[in-house]
């Protein structure tokens, strides 16, 4: 029997996570588990999917299931061309997951689910034009205007995290160097706090680290904002949004993350003297957005 709820499963770098909402888009259920990795199978990884979004099941399949993925996700909503933290390459995704799952699915890209949840039932409800930024293994971002989600193209609008930020910097694993996420990310505060220390310290364990006071974790967060608040002011030079709204796992420390992002939002925006600033505000669904976000999709998509 298939139950008037809706599942959404955010496929990031290093977890899978599904949630259960009700029609008003209210979470019910949530559940975590472990990413394969980017050597894995794409069978592999679609099996983690399917599994998370069981775990999340109530009484029976939901009305259907949505996707979120970190990467490139056509303007069909049918393959998953490219991303740099998981296996899939110019892969028909929604289909396979469908047959798999036996429901009806959707796909996107995790930011542009983040943004669609942040505007339904988040920060950004009635907001006309905003930023999102999702900050986990690496950075996602999405772009509205006119209150809806602008994808490009070709649907692949929004990849902040590959900007170029420092000529012949750090390579990323696009294959690009010197890109956004590379300075502002999951992986770049475990490589400050490498470098800090002499060991790794997964993000969690940093957090907790900075949130009982250490400084050398405290101080790592500082720079991972930093690097944030200069490549948001870009952006918002770029763009001129109401909001910018950052989510994803690396942002669940809150002020630790986000003021100094601020003070270098200020510091790197010309004529802030004399220009609005828009404000740089949480995800009100937290890490839970882009799953959330996909499960509304998928909701939503039902209804046209």
């Amino acid at each position: 029997m298939v139950h008037d709820t809706w599942v959404g499963v955010d496929v990031g770098g290093t977890k899978v996570l599904a949630v259960r909402v009700s029609a008003s888009g209210e979470v019910e259920a949530s559940a975590t588990r472990p990413m394969p990795g980017r050597t894995a199978s794409e069978a592999a990884v679609e099996d983690a999917v399917v599994a998370a979004a069981h775990d999340v099941y109530a009484d029976g399949p939901p009305t259907a299931l949505g996707i979120s993925a970190a990467g490139l996700v056509d303007s069909t909503g049918e393959r998953y061309l490219f991303g740099a933290h998981l296996p899939w390459r110019d892969a028909p995704v929604r289909a396979r997951i469908a047959e798999r799952a036996g429901l009806a699915v959707v796909l996107d890209n995790d930011a542009n689910c983040a943004a669609h949840a942040e505007l339904a039932v988040g920060a950004a409800r009635g907001i006309d034009s905003m930023v999102m930024i999702t900050i986990g293994t690496g950075i996602g971002g999405a772009l509205v205007l006119g209150g809806r989600v602008v994808r490009g193209a070709h649907g692949l609008a929004g990849e902040f995290g590959h900007m170029q930020v420092v000529p012949d910097g750090l390579a990323c694993e696009c294959g690009l160097s010197g890109c956004w996420e590379q300075y502002c990310s999951g992986r770049a505060l475990e490589r400050v706090t490498r470098v800090a220390l002499g060991r790794h310290l997964d993000g969690p364990e940093v957090a907790a680290m900075a949130s009982a006071g250490d400084e050398v974790a405290r101080q790592a967060f500082a720079s991972i904002g930093t690097w944030l608040g200069v490549g948001v002011a870009g952006l918002v030079s770029a763009f001129d949004p109401e909001l910018v709204v950052v989510g994803g796992g690396v942002s669940a420390v809150g002020d630790l993350l986000l003021e100094p992002a601020r003070a270098a939002l200020l510091e790197s925006l010309q004529g802030t003297a004399h220009r609005p600033v828009p404000s740089l505000v949480p995800a009100r669904l937290g890490p839970e957005a882009g799953a959330v976000g996909a499960a509304l999709l998928a909701r939503d998509a039902g209804k046209l």
